[in-house]
């Protein structure tokens, strides 16, 4: 079996946690492909890396001495060196960052640093080979993956190796300049190797072991997740139900590579298996109706009504043009006969909400226009709940025990979620009444 493992911030904060990476990776010749990320927080109040690397790429845009920031990192990477007694030239490798700081170098390139150095570091504790991000991770300029460039570099270098540490986050445009995913994208090249390298398994290492069904932070001690598949990840994604970079699926999920998320400081706990939609048999579920629950708060509705609307051709088309041309995406559109309704967070429309409201009723020709706001959407998610007669009732009968009004309701025509719509300071209470209804 063939595994890639991705080892995120807080795996590799400082030395000891570069110990339990070392014990994960080194007892198990099936690892053989690892992408680090760089240094996460020790502690509450610590910096990432990538941060204080961001902060000096600003000093130097904006004049500000940069070397007090660089010093910190510097210091940081130096003290996991000494206390693992390795031999990475971090005395060179800082001299050559100084020297791009001060040729006032890409952002890119600056931010990057964080992986590549962890990488060196690992490589060398683990005594196998270094293999840089932009030697095998290929940008087009418009921004996205050279994918047959990538697979070729990727199958002939990784090809000669027994095992290598690959440092993750950024690749190289073809010019050779360095280009970077976006925040959380190291999972993306964990992905990749995965994809290209035709992976039995990608083992994606953090702080938590998998997903929860609901957030501990409302719901007290929920209950792992032990399987989930792709569709049901994205929906719950959606809602912020994520310990993985949204973008990193598509490789593995075209690939039907299987993603197990695990806890760097729990090795041993099986941790969520992500699987394709197809191979949830009758065992799926864990044991449980749902899969999980996620919401977020603070959403808008604008509800536009129109007498013998369902006879008017466009009436909608007209109405999202008014968001359209503002650049702002819509979540939802839940409609009746004579009216309907565009749900969408209330930050992208908060300074615009009167003009929008005028707008819409001059392009839908109609003075009823209301806009709700303080509202909360919940997504309760299970691909086999299709297949369960009453769920919906004991969802509503949840909340109505709980004497919680549902402002909307939306299910989708594939039966995989139910989303509700509630008021915001109702929002942890629906998501703890659910949640004792259908797990507990």
């Amino acid at each position: 079996m063939l595994k890639v493992a991705k080892f995120g911030g807080t795996s590799l904060a400082d030395s000891e946690q570069f110990k339990k990476v070392y014990a994960i990776v080194k007892n198990n010749d099936e690892r053989k492909y690892v992408v680090v990320s760089a240094p996460g927080k020790r502690f509450k109040d610590d910096n990432k890396i990538t941060d204080l690397l961001y902060l000096a790429y600003a000093h130097i845009k904006y004049s500000v001495p940069y070397d007090p920031v660089l010093r910190i990192i510097e210091d940081r990477f130096k003290l996991i060196k000494n206390e693992l007694n390795l031999n990475i030239d971090l005395d060179y490798e800082f001299k050559t960052i100084r020297e791009a700081l001060n040729n006032k170098c890409d952002e890119d390139y600056i931010v990057s640093r964080g992986e590549y150095l962890c990488a060196l570091l690992m490589a060398d504790y683990q005594e196998c080979d270094f293999v840089d991000a932009k030697d095998v991770i290929f940008f087009n300029y418009d921004g996205t993956v050279d994918e047959e460039k990538t697979h070729s570099k990727l199958t002939e270098i990784l090809g000669k190796s027994n095992k290598a540490i690959i440092p993750g986050f950024y690749g190289s445009y073809p010019d050779g300049s360095i280009k970077t995913f976006s925040r959380g994208g190291s999972d993306i090249t964990g992905s990749i190797v995965s994809s290209v390298m035709g992976a039995d398994i990608y083992e994606n290492w953090t702080d938590v072991s998998g997903f929860l069904i609901a957030d501990p932070r409302i719901v007290n001690a929920p209950k792992q997740i032990k399987k989930i598949t792709y569709q049901e990840l994205r929906e719950l994604s959606y809602m912020g139900a994520s310990v993985l970079h949204e973008e990193a699926v598509f490789p593995v999920r075209q690939a039907g590579i299987p993603i197990n998320i695990k806890n760097t400081n729990e090795p041993e706990n099986p941790g969520t298996l992500i699987i394709r939609d197809d191979q949830a048999g009758e065992d799926y579920a864990n044991g449980h109706i749902i899969t999980g629950i996620a919401g977020r708060k603070d959403f808008s509705f604008f509800h536009i009504h129109k007498e013998h609307m369902a006879h008017e051709v466009g009436i909608v088309k007209k109405a999202l043009e008014v968001f359209e041309e503002r650049g702002i995406s819509i979540d939802h559109i839940p409609s009746g006969i004579d009216s309907f309704t565009i749900v969408l967070p209330s930050e992208s429309v908060e300074k615009v909400s009167h003009q929008i409201v005028e707008e819409l009723k001059k392009k839908c020709k109609t003075e009823n226009v209301q806009v709700l706001k303080n509202l909360s959407l919940i997504t309760t998610v299970g691909i086999k709940m299709a297949y369960r007669p009453g769920i919906s009732a004991k969802l509503f009968t949840a909340l109505g025990n709980k004497n919680i009004n549902i402002r909307m309701i939306n299910q989708g025509s594939s039966e995989i979620n139910i989303i509700v719509a509630v008021e915001d300071k109702d929002f942890e209470e629906a998501i703890r009444a659910i949640y004792d209804a259908f797990i507990k």
